[in-house]
């Protein structure tokens, strides 16, 4: 079967499991809850990383850690063994043609464009050649002490196309966490201890820059934060040239007091049939800030510079 073939195959499975979900079968796990954890942390990823790494496949997190006793925002990466932290600043996550779809008729799905429209998707379930990533607050230092949830703000967005961060919810619902074309910063918390997914979408190829910052307090009060930038490389070109992208401007009054993070400071909810096998290891309380302040039970929910790295 030629690539061209075996890609539109893919899609194909790939929708139809997403219509599918979307009907919530019975009893189908509510999806944006706290996932199997791969490479559950345990100390396993006590070690960072180096030299610079394009990831395309296999599991990724990203998350707060306290490195070296410094919070800081990384990228766990569980593609190899053992598995290890990498800085923000290493890393291209690859989006590849093989998450390229339509948007589906369904209204629901209206935010990503008209019917037929491509976009390249990022699932909230695993499939075979595709990059699989989410979300934890489990490092074990950020689990014993931090209080309560760690708050995630997308502070910045560049890119040629729109990005949109979102969740399937009961029923296969979606749910918005980001959404780039709106006013940012935007915000959402993440319970302590816990590990998500959702779908990362991007309507059109090419490099974006996410800029994000994860905040927290911990239970003796001090108050931690850190900046990032996240750098995409959507579609058939080359990913490492995403390296070279240059950080968005930071907007004045964004800018976090400490940038070096010293203390102070829903598409397709895509799936073959292997996704209604995603068990719920634990329910995942959500915070979706704003003039009001909301609350999710399994749901998961622009910039600044990025912090030094570690």
């Amino acid at each position: 079967m030629n690539s061209a073939r075996y890609r539109l195959r893919t899609a194909a499975l790939l929708l139809a499991g997403a219509l599918l979900t979307a009907v919530g079968p019975p009893g189908a796990a509510a999806a944006g809850a706290a996932s199997p954890t791969p490479g559950a942390e345990s100390g396993a990823a006590a070690q960072t990383g180096r030299g610079r790494t394009v990831i395309g496949d296999g599991h990724i997190d990203l998350g707060p850690r306290f490195d070296h006793g410094r919070w800081t925002v990384q990228i766990r990466d569980d593609t190899g063994e053992p598995a290890v932290w990498r800085t923000t600043d290493d890393v291209v996550l690859h989006v590849n043609d093989m998450a390229k779809a339509e948007v589906p008729e369904d209204k629901s799905f209206a935010f990503l464009g008209a019917p037929g429209d491509q976009v390249w998707l990022l699932p909230q379930v695993q499939h075979d050649g595709v990059l699989w990533p989410g979300w934890n607050s489990q490092e074990p230092r950020v689990a014993a002490t931090v209080d309560r949830e760690v708050t995630w703000q997308l502070t910045g967005v560049q890119g040629p196309g729109t990005f949109i961060l979102f969740l399937n919810g009961s029923f296969g619902t979606p749910s918005v966490v980001f959404d780039g074309r709106k006013k940012l910063p935007q915000e959402t918390g993440i319970e302590v201890n816990s590990h998500v997914h959702g779908n990362w979408a991007f309507t059109r190829p090419g490099t974006y820059l996410l800029q994000i910052r994860m905040s927290a307090r911990t239970k003796d009060g001090t108050s931690h934060t850190d900046t990032r930038t996240l750098r995409f490389s959507v579609g058939p070109q080359d990913p490492r040239k995403a390296f070279a992208a240059r950080t968005p401007a930071v907007p004045a009054a964004a800018t976090p007091e400490s940038p070096s993070g010293t203390a102070s400071h829903d598409l397709l909810w895509w799936g073959l049939g292997a996704a209604a096998a995603v068990t719920v290891l634990a329910a995942v309380v959500i915070r979706r800030r704003g003039p009001r302040r909301e609350h999710t039970t399994s749901a998961m929910q622009h910039g600044a510079t990025e912090g030094d790295a570690t």
